[in-house]
């Protein structure tokens, strides 16, 4: 099984607002960027789907170290994920992208990891950089 390390970072300009997600997937020496905009969204929204549409990107199940700045995913991913779904996601935010995670994490060994953001890490700084950037997109066109 290959490993790869995907970086996710999310932003909302206003929370809700126009939103974007930037990520970086790596597999040795290989590197594919991802970003992409939304009209109404949420901070955590952004980072959750920066996740998935990371996952979805991978084209064979894989060993996948999760890097992000949010809590929330990280702890989500390791921690509160399987009472969530016990309680069918009741009293949940974003149930929807939650239950598309799963899916898409199905054929992955997934580990998450939680880094400080705006800490000088090279990768999550660029996640950032590409979130904010697909979000100023949406905002101009708004």
């Amino acid at each position: 099984m290959k490993r790869v390390t995907l970086f996710s970072d999310g932003s909302a300009l206003g929370n809700p607002g126009p939103g974007g997600y930037g990520v970086i997937l790596r597999y040795g020496e290989k590197e594919k960027e991802l970003s992409k905009g939304f009209e109404h969204t949420t901070n955590n929204r952004m980072e959750l789907l920066g996740v998935i549409d990371g996952l979805k990107a991978l084209k064979e199940p894989c060993e996948v170290d999760i890097v992000s700045d949010s809590s929330y995913v990280v702890k989500g991913i390791n921690e509160w994920l399987e009472n969530w779904i016990k309680k069918d996601f009741k009293k949940v935010k974003n149930p929807d992208l939650w239950r598309e995670y799963i899916e898409v994490a199905k054929p992955h060994k997934i580990h998450a990891t939680w880094v400080r953001g705006h800490a000088g890490h090279k990768e999550n700084e660029r996640c950032d950089v590409l979130a904010k950037q697909a979000a100023e997109v949406i905002k101009k066109k708004g």
